[in-house]
């Protein structure tokens, strides 16, 4: 009941609907409050967040043991602590599997050569341009300076001038 009045009371003054987004973190989990992958409590209606017109989920890290809801205008950014699966489950989700990659492979990508960065899942996919910091065999590291400058990312080598994010399916 109460919870309920503070939901109406923060609507009413322009703030953003906590049950709301209860309710949008359950459908991202596909787990209720309070079950195993679901949003551990729900958020706290006392919170005082800017009404956003589109918030943004995604997982706080390859754990899944929290839920970051993002608004870009106004700014704001809040964790959703998630109830963790079971520890074998855990381990498998937060250890990705390794290819093994034989020693003396032919490099697919050689130091110098343009290299194409993928990453993406069902819905959506990031496309990244750089040149490879060094050689690599199908299914080997290496680091590709991208186009902007920054510090160089680690990419998998897939095929001549692709790679993908490490963690990533090609």
């Amino acid at each position: 009941m109460i919870a309920s009045l503070f939901a109406l009371a923060a609507a009413a003054a322009g703030f953003q609907d906590t049950d709301a987004l209860d309710r949008a973190v359950a459908a991202f989990t596909a787990q209720p409050i309070g079950a195993v992958g679901g949003a551990r409590t729900p958020i706290d209606p006392r919170l005082r967040l800017a009404t956003c017109p589109t918030v943004a989920m995604s997982w706080r890290s390859e754990a899944h043991d929290a839920v970051v809801i993002a608004c870009a205008g106004p700014s704001w950014r809040i964790f959703v602590p998630v109830n963790a699966p079971p520890r074998a489950a855990a381990a498998a989700i937060a250890t990705p599997a390794v290819a093994m990659v034989p020693r003396n492979a032919p490099p697919v990508i050689k130091r110098g050569d343009p290299v194409t960065i993928e990453a993406g899942s069902d819905g959506f996919a990031i496309t990244r341009d750089g040149v490879a910091m060094g050689d690599a065999p199908a299914g080997g590291r290496l680091l590709i300076r991208v186009d902007d400058g920054g510090k160089p990312v680690q990419g998998v080598a897939v095929a001549a001038g692709r790679a993908t994010l490490p963690g990533w399916p090609e």
